[in-house]
């Protein structure tokens, strides 16, 4: 079976994004380990927040979106998009049958890009299988938060840390569902 990974950009307080929708936050200096996980990837799982913003970006630069990112199949989560771009798919029906159906897909893993809501129910239902995390050593004080509260206890099994010059920690951990 595929691996779920969300793979994102956290502050030490625990915000993917500012008050505003910001991520002027994130260091771009290096790939800090971007180009060995693409290549472990084949698809991608996204919210709609979280596409709508990557549309913007790309439309500033001439269709990249992360440099270095192959062109991969897009899966947008939304109840309330009617369309997406060509190339990706929308899922507007049962989120989590669709995501458990394309998990159990013969390929290689999925990156869980980016929605706090979609990652939050994926969770729930016991289908993200590891969490990178690029821990930026800033504090923001405010904005979107990753985690919310949740039901129960989850553990975690580090997998890998990996510290930057600049400041920047890199965490990959398990999830160990009960």
């Amino acid at each position: 079976m595929r691996k779920l990974i969300l793979g994102l950009a956290i502050t030490l307080d625990g915000y993917i994004e500012g008050p505003n929708g910001e991520y002027d936050w994130c260091f771009t200096d290096q790939d800090y380990g971007l180009d060995s996980f693409f290549k472990q990837i084949d698809a991608i799982f996204i919210g709609r927040k979280s596409y709508e913003m990557m549309q913007q970006q790309t439309e500033g630069q001439n269709g990249e979106t992360i440099p270095g990112m192959p062109v991969l199949p897009e899966y947008v989560f939304s109840k309330t998009l009617t369309s997406v771009k060509e190339g990706a798919v929308l899922i507007s029906g049962d989120s989590i049958a669709e995501a458990r159906k394309l998990k159990n897909q013969a390929g290689m893993d999925i990156w869980l890009f980016g929605g706090a809501s979609l990652f939050h129910s994926l969770m729930k239902e016991g289908l993200v299988d590891e969490l990178w995390l690029s821990v930026h050593p800033i504090l923001l004080g405010a904005g979107k938060l990753l985690f919310a509260e949740q039901e129960h206890r989850t553990k975690l099994k580090l997998l890998e840390s990996k510290t930057y010059e600049s400041g920047l920690l890199s965490i990959r951990y398990g999830v160990e569902y009960a």
